[in-house]
């Protein structure tokens, strides 16, 4: 918990940043209007057509420039967040074999060289991250694209405007998925591989993904201007985007990496950004009351502790993993050190979500009751359990993490843990997260504190309760292996009417909360704080946001 004497140090380097960020920092030119974001990334995320860090990359570098198949409603502050048509019109499964869709692709759309999107762009983009031997596979497109939607096997041209898809196993949840494959052009990067100099085909078609990540052209509402990495990003309207209603509102968006929270306050409050995202919390009350504009809104967004399940993991006692997730004060946590900014997690989902279920055991704060468990399971004041956990030290979603892991730290010590913290990039947590508990880059921690998004089936369950997601194919860092999980994964994967899937996969979160299978701790608001100069906002109830709405006074 932060101390009065470490706000005021807090709030005395923010005044200083302030000054010496507004000295260094070259002013805009005023002839267009340009919106800057500082973000929470150490570097610009990936630019190629699949980005990294996490699902801020998809945010800044995915979204903007690049559309996929399908898409998200996030048109609304107060409705949930939807899958939507994208480059695609309409879709259907196969009623005699459910392993088959037919998408209808939309007409008239071009990539921002000037070339059509047709249904060879789209085979093409399949191509990249799942045919070994196709000239534009990418190997490194491949880890944050594929396990993103591990049952898609295939893709196949019907004619011009149709593509069948095909998975390996019915998969209800293949459209929402596919929210995550960006489409890139194929005639760009062509014009890279043919310029390219490489000893063999391989080498000139890793010349062309970089050339092209420095010149990229997708079919988004916003086109790439220039490019320094670790620097920043720029990128302009796209005037002709095919859907009018978003064709952006102001001329450029420049896209600043600022890790550090109050490095990016600072920068906010001396005027070199328009908009920063996740502030220092205790530095609200003088943004509001210098005038600065605040959002907030309750996001499908969890932030836990993902538990090693292997041998040895001092989690796989259940007494001790139930103990860890009452010995949290989760209001304490968001009325002090996160000022409001967080809602307390007790699962994945809260009550009134369809997947919510009705789990037996209640995750709450009792300390009485987590130490009981814990002197069950062998500990106590003078007989503490160490446990490790790796984190960052900022990131996509990871809110504050190192305040918050120093404030679960001190409360889990009442509990008779001992816990330590292996404090990594957040980049490289990213990567780890990918690799599993058993990989070296885990350096023997018990646990990830990776935050995830709980949009989708597959992302806010599947990927870290099925025995078949553990590393390397997605993301059960635990190699969780419960037969109960597995059963139940199955039955709502090739469930297609929607009521009865949402059943099962209630079902699925009820089972996984009673097994406590994370120390599940909030769900972010993602926390934006912007000049009063930005109009137009609207915060969804969503991980991503549409800058194309905004508009700059």
């Amino acid at each position: 918990m932060l101390t009065k004497k470490k706000k005021n140090t807090r709030a005395a380097l923010i005044a200083v940043l302030a000054l010496t960020t507004a000295a260094a920092w070259p002013r805009e030119a005023s002839a267009e209007t340009v919106l800057r974001i500082g973000m929470t990334a150490a570097d610009i995320p990936r630019t190629l057509g699949q980005p990294d860090q996490g699902f801020e990359g998809n945010r800044f570098t995915g979204l903007t420039m690049y559309d996929a198949l399908t898409g998200w409603d996030l048109s609304s502050a107060e409705k949930a967040s939807v899958v939507i048509p994208g480059l695609a019109t309409e879709w259907k499964v196969d009623d005699a074999d459910k392993t088959k869709w037919v998408f209808k692709l939309r007409p008239g759309v071009t990539f921002h060289d000037g070339s059509p999107f047709n249904a060879d762009a789209v085979v093409w983009n399949v191509e990249k991250v799942l045919k070994q031997d196709a000239p534009q596979f990418d190997a490194s497109q491949v880890g944050v694209t594929a396990s993103r939607m591990p049952t898609l096997a295939s893709a196949k041209k019907i004619d011009d405007m149709t593509v069948e898809l095909t998975t390996k196993e019915p998969d209800s949840f293949l459209p929402i998925n596919l929210t995550n494959l960006f489409m890139a052009s194929p005639a760009k990067w062509q014009h890279f591989y043919d310029k390219a100099e490489g000893a063999d085909a391989k080498a000139k078609s890793q010349a062309a993904w970089t050339a092209f990540a420095k010149d990229a052209a997708g079919t988004g509402p916003w086109k790439m201007a220039s490019f320094t990495p670790r620097e920043r990003l720029e990128l302009v309207k796209n005037a002709s985007y095919w859907d009018k209603a978003r064709v952006p509102k102001v001329d450029k968006m420049v896209l600043l990496p600022m890790p550090e929270a109050n490095a990016r306050t600072a920068a906010l409050l001396s005027g070199q950004v328009d908009w920063v995202e996740a502030p220092a919390p205790d530095a609200l009350p003088e943004l509001k009351q210098r005038g600065f504009k605040l959002y907030a809104n309750e996001q499908p967004h969890v932030w836990p502790w993902q538990f090693s399940r292997v041998e040895g993991s001092p989690w796989n006692d259940i007494r001790v993993r139930k103990a860890a997730n009452l010995c949290v004060d989760r209001e304490g946590l968001k009325d002090g050190l996160l000022a409001g900014l967080m809602v307390p997690a007790t699962g994945t989902f809260e009550p009134g979500h369809p997947w919510r279920g009705k789990p037996s055991f209640e995750i709450k704060y009792d300390k009485a009751a987590a130490q009981k468990l814990m002197q069950e399971a062998g500990f106590g004041p003078n007989k503490k359990l160490t446990v490790k956990t790796q984190t960052s030290a900022s990131g996509s979603g990871q809110m504050q993490p190192l305040p918050m892991n120093e404030y679960l730290q001190q409360a889990l010590a009442e509990c008779y843990f001992d816990v330590q913290l292996d404090v990594i990039e957040w980049n490289t947590l990213f990567t780890n997260w990918r690799r599993g508990a058993k990989d070296p880059s885990a350096n023997g921690s018990h646990a990830t504190n990776v935050t995830y998004a709980a949009m989708d089936p597959f992302f806010a369950l599947v990927r870290f309760l099925q025995s078949g997601m553990a590393p390397p194919v997605s993301n059960n860092w635990g190699f969780i292996n419960n037969p109960k999980f597995d059963e139940l994964v199955k039955k709502a994967r090739q469930t297609f009417d929607p009521a009865a899937r949402d059943a099962a996969l209630a079902e699925l979160h009820a089972a996984s909360v009673d097994d406590a299978a994370f120390l599940y701790v909030a769900h972010d608001v993602g926390p934006r704080a912007m000049s009063p100069k930005v109009t137009g906002v609207v915060q969804p109830k969503s991980w991503f946001i549409d800058f194309s709405l905004v508009s700059m006074k």
